[in-house]
Formats: C-alpha cells, structure tokens, sequence
C-alpha cells in the first residue's frame, strides 16, 4: 500500500494515471486515503460522514474495470464530497437540525458523473448550517478546524472540503459556490477551488435536503476543489456537460484557454471596491503578484470604463435577497418583494451580464480578493448569516463583516467563472488567495492561469504542516 504521506502530495491526475498503468490499484489508494482521514481527522473534524465499506467495494469494482482495458479519467482517485450533494443512504442534512434522519435514495448527478469516471467517494464533508455561513459548524456535525491554525475558520460553506484537502486527506472534492463557499475556503486553507459558470454542472440532487428541488441554476453553481489547477480542469471535464431532458440535444464544448503562457495576458486587478474593503496584506500579496505579471509579459490595468458597477452590482444582489426573502415569508413585514421585483431583478441581472461580455472584449482575466482577511477566529455567536452583528478586524480597525461578502459575489452575481488560487501567506502564516475571474463559459481560462502562476512563480497549495 503507497505510504500516506505520499497520498498527502500526490495530485489527483497523478493517482488516476498510476492506476491506469497498474502502478498502484484503485483499493491500495483507498485504504490509503481511508487511514489518512482516521489518522487525522479527528482533530480537524473534515469528513463527516464517512462511508469507506462502500467506498471499498467501488475501488474493487474499478480494478477491475482497469483490467480489462475501461479508460477512466479519475480511475481509483479517494474524494470526498460536500455534505450538501446527495449520495443514496447516506444524509444530507446541510447542517441542518431537523433534516438529521433524512436519507436520499439516489445520488446526485454530479456525484454519479464522479463514480462513472472512476472515482472512489470516501463519504461527505463538513458545511456551514444551511450553507449560509463562512464558518463551518453546525448543530449536526459540530465545527471543523483549519488545519493551518485550529482556531481559525476553514471558510464556509464548503469549509470541510477545503480542510480535508489542506491536511492531505484528499486530493480531489466536489463543492458548491455562489457567494463565495468554494472560493472562500480555498482561499483560507490554502488550495485551489473552481466556481464553475453557473449552469455547466448539474445542480440536480443538490438542493434543500427535505426533498425540494432546485429550479434552475440561478442561485448556486457546483465545482471542484483541488491542490493543483490540472486537478480542477481534470474534474470540471468529467462534471460539465448538459443533463436530462437538455442532453438529448446540446453538447458543451468549453473554449481554449485564451493564451498558454503569462505573457500577453490582459489582466485587469481589481483591489478596491466601494461596499468593500480588505486588509493590507491581502491587497498586498496582489500587488506583488501584479508586479511579477508584468515582469512576465502580462499587460496590466488597474483602471477601465468599461468595469461594470461594482456598486450597482451588489445593489442587486442585495434587492435579490430582499425580494427573495420577503417574498417567500408570509410573516414578512412590509414592504414585501413581488413577481415584479423578482423580474425586475433578472433584467438588470441579464443587463450586468451583458456589460461584463464587453469588458471581457479587452480584458482576459480579473484578479481581486477572494475575501477582505485570511481565516477569521471563529465567532462565539451564531447568528444567521450574513452574520449583522459581527465585525473583523481590518488594519487596526473593527469593520462590518457582511459588507465584505461582495468580494465573491463581484463574480456570483453575473455567473462568471472564478477560479481562486494560493498566492501567498500572511505574517502568521496563514494562507492568502485570490480570485481570476473570466468570461462566461470560459472556466479553462481562468483555470490555466491559476495553473500559470503555479509554474511561473511557485504558487502553490501546501499541505499544513500541523494539522491541529
């Protein structure tokens, strides 16, 4: 059996292909990955729900699909999943008190496109409770730890995910994002994480855990998480693709990244916002990483007139979850968000969209901050989010928390793509990550600029050295 720690290290592109060539067998790894998750996890709370009897059986089955000849592009790589994504017997809680007892008898789509590729699901990771939180601890499952600095929050609310990948028990998860829970996450623990255009992944299987259904892809996006780019391209290959009823007659075909190397890029750095703000070292970090761009040929801009509104962007989002809220409340007070609002709201949403597809006429990438500070101690209270009556500390100063949730939501808001990548660390040791943000179905593209500034200047995710 491959040592743990060689597991640790090992990237999922790699493990599929020394299962392939009969290196390594899909139920070696497994066990390996299984003994790292009871070797480490209990201090770090991750993978709470944990299925490896079944997860066994999978790999057996994929040993011996790879005996005889099935080309599988994840054969025998251990993940997990995020707790949210339905996998038939286990729960799916989101957290949730009252959802504790319910099972689904099915797996989610995205789920099932992960097994079909070969992929062995070791069980689920930790959540924010309703996935509304950037911390993750939740009256079911309990809080789960960064394994950089126990502490501190891993993010929410894929926070599990990204904290099983940080201390080496996975290489590969399956996550979901709109506000910010794969990017957030991967940006306090240090790995990389892929908030998908909105609609590419099947949400199918992914929506409130009594049953409901999610309608449309207007409110979340699903994507992977890794340690290394490749691994998030790898995943999205397997995950995107039209579903159901669409599947009958479209077919996605993803385009090219734009360019192969650092040089002619047109990045745009985004570092101010004006409902945000950000600790200097954050912003810091993003102006060393905009010097070395330029150093390797990029052009970059800090100034355009075609940069939609931030401002009027999270305007919107903010009358989304007004008109949202109230309207789905009876007890709601006046006034109450109609039909009306909801529609107005979807037109100035397509109009935001259609900005953006000019910008990104003149621009191939944006960086900015994935959030305002690197992982926050955990609030003692529990408010719902977006958490009103907590602040963070902000160079000096205590500063509103919810305000700075519009760093994620500059891209959640128009359905774009954004890939959050490590870019450095702060003078504690915590790990700093930004966001490349794309166009519009052009996820390779800021998926291979993340894996650029790996190649070029070393950024790359690392296991924590203690893992609490």
């Amino acid at each position: 059996m491959p040592s743990t720690d060689l597991l640790a290290t090992a990237c999922a592109t790699e493990l599929a292909t020394a299962v392939r060539t009969k290196s390594v067998s899909s139920l070696e790894l497994t066990d390996a990955a299984i003994a790292r998750i009871e070797a480490l996890d209990g201090a770090i709370n991750a993978v709470v729900v944990r299925d490896f009897e079944r997860a066994r059986e999978q790999a057996k089955e994929i040993d011996l699909k790879v005996a005889n000849g099935v080309d599988l592009p994840l054969a025998g790589v251990p993940m997990t999943v995020k707790e949210c994504f339905n996998i038939a017997g286990l729960p799916t809680t989101f957290g949730l008190e009252f959802a504790r007892n319910y099972r689904p008898i099915e797996d989610a789509v995205a789920v099932r496109r992960l097994k079909d590729a070969g992929a062995i699901i070791l069980g689920k990771t930790n959540v924010a409770p309703g996935l509304a939180d950037y911390q993750s601890d939740n009256p079911v499952y309990g809080r789960t730890r960064n394994p950089h600095d126990p502490t501190r929050s891993p993010g929410g609310s894929s926070g599990g995910s990204a904290a099983a990948l940080a201390a080496g028990m996975v290489p590969l998860e399956l996550g979901g994002d709109a506000g910010g829970s794969i990017r957030l996450p991967a940006s306090f623990c240090g790995v990389f994480g892929h908030l998908s255009s909105f609609g590419i992944i099947s949400l199918e299987g992914h929506g409130p855990p009594m049953g409901g259904v999610i309608v449309g892809q207007a409110w979340a996006a699903a994507g992977p998480m890794a340690r290394t780019a490749g691994d998030l391209a790898l995943a999205l290959g397997v995950l995107a693709g039209p579903e159901g009823r669409n599947a009958k007659g479209y077919r996605l075909v993803l385009p090219p990244p734009r360019r192969d190397r650092l040089a002619g890029f047109r990045v745009f750095v985004l570092t101010q916002h004006p409902t945000a703000t950000a600790d200097d070292e954050i912003l810091a970090a993003i102006d060393d990483l905009a010097a070395k761009l330029e150093r390797a040929g990029a052009t970059v801009s800090r100034e355009s007139d075609l940069l939609p509104s931030l401002a009027d962007s999270q305007a919107l989002v903010e009358k989304f979850a007004w008109t949202y809220k109230t309207g789905m409340d009876p007890n709601a007070p006046e006034p109450k968000g109609t039909i009306k609002d909801y529609y107005d709201c979807l037109t100035a949403q397509e109009l935001l969209r259609r900005k953006w597809d000019v910008f990104f006429r003149s621009f191939d990438v944006v960086i900015a901050p994935c959030y305002a500070v690197a992982a926050f101690s955990y609030f003692a209270e529990h408010d719902p989010w977006p958490g009103l009556k907590r602040t963070l500390r902000i160079n000096g100063a205590d500063v509103p928390y919810a305000p700075q949730h519009a760093w994620p939501l500059i891209a959640g808001m128009p359905h774009l793509p954004a890939t959050a990548a490590p870019i450095g660390r702060t003078r504690q040791g915590l790990p700093i990550g930004a966001q490349i943000i794309g166009p519009f179905l052009e996820d390779l593209t800021t998926i291979a600029f993340a894996g650029l500034l790996s190649q070029e200047f070393g950024m790359t995710a690392e296991i924590a050295a203690a893992t609490c």
